[in-house]
């Protein structure tokens, strides 16, 4: 049985909640919130809506957070009162999960503002780096191939394409390996066009809550299902080599027990000094 806690009952934690039990990818999804019966009341909005939807999940809520800590993946979202967790008080939050749990739970940061918690959590509280990423890039990269759809007269599900970096100013897109039909981008996209475009992403950061909640879904999936899809993800940075890097955004692959495969594309000289100066600290 594979079931998910949704932290914090917000409008991105509720959109959560609902998208994961409409796809009928886990036997229960959590959702927890301090304050009060709102977690309470939302999903028992969702639970009601299944015979509309016909889904078969079950969806409680819940005030205490140690019922995230004993779930099999754990997603950290907003606050009822829409802050997304961070700073201080989200690295206490992941101190608190991994204390109740015995160890770090797997934990997904859907929110768009997550990154550094992210960074410090690998960082300062020495979470393993696998066990502890985030899906807003792969948000940010569903929103750029809108708009090169858009500009290539193209279905947004004939792009792919991913995204590196640290959004929003200092996002790499590799062009040279992104495709359009299955026909390689550079070829149906002139420079003009990719230049206007790359001006264009800084603008779509940081994504909606519907956007973020449905690549936090996508994530889910591919771990639920084995999946070996590459997703854009911020990554945990990796200081073991000396050289000081912050949490960026990068190809990765993912499993029920994390992270498990990094990899970035081959890069212009160009984008290769740029995502070493978004990465470098």
């Amino acid at each position: 049985m594979f079931d998910v806690a949704v932290v914090g009952a917000g409008e991105l934690g509720g959109a959560l909640a609902h998208s994961l039990a409409r796809r009928d990818i886990v036997s229960m999804v959590h959702l927890v919130d301090e304050s009060g019966s709102i977690a309470a009341g939302k999903a028992l909005d969702i639970t009601q809506s299944a015979p509309v939807d016909g889904f078969a999940t079950r969806v409680n809520g819940a005030v205490d957070i140690a019922t995230a800590a004993g779930a099999s993946m754990v997603v950290l979202a907003d606050h009822a009162t829409g802050e997304e967790w961070g700073g201080d008080e989200g690295l206490a939050l992941l101190r608190r999960l991994s204390t109740a749990a015995g160890g770090l739970p797997l934990v997904l940061c859907a929110g768009a503002s997550q990154r550094e918690m992210i960074e410090r959590g690998a960082r300062e509280l020495r979470l393993p780096r696998s066990r502890l990423f985030g899906s807003a890039p792969e948000a940010l990269a569903s929103a750029i191939r809108a708009i090169v759809a858009l500009e290539s007269n193209a279905s947004p599900r004939d792009i792919a394409l991913t995204v590196l970096g640290v959004p929003p100013d200092h996002v790499v897109v590799p062009w040279e390996e992104a495709t359009i039909g299955g026909l390689s981008a550079v070829n149906l996209l002139d420079q003009p066009a990719r230049r206007r475009l790359d001006g264009r992403v800084a603008q779509l950061w940081p994504p909606g809550p519907f956007a973020l909640a449905a690549a936090a879904v996508k994530v889910v999936e591919i771990v639920v299902r084995g999946s070996r899809q590459i997703v854009s993800a911020f990554i945990a940075p990796d200081d073991s080599e000396g050289r000081k890097m912050r949490a960026a955004a990068l190809p990765a692959r993912a499993d029920t027990q994390g992270v498990v495969g990094i990899g970035v594309p081959p890069l212009t000289p160009h984008d290769r000094v740029a995502l070493e100066t978004a990465i470098l600290l």
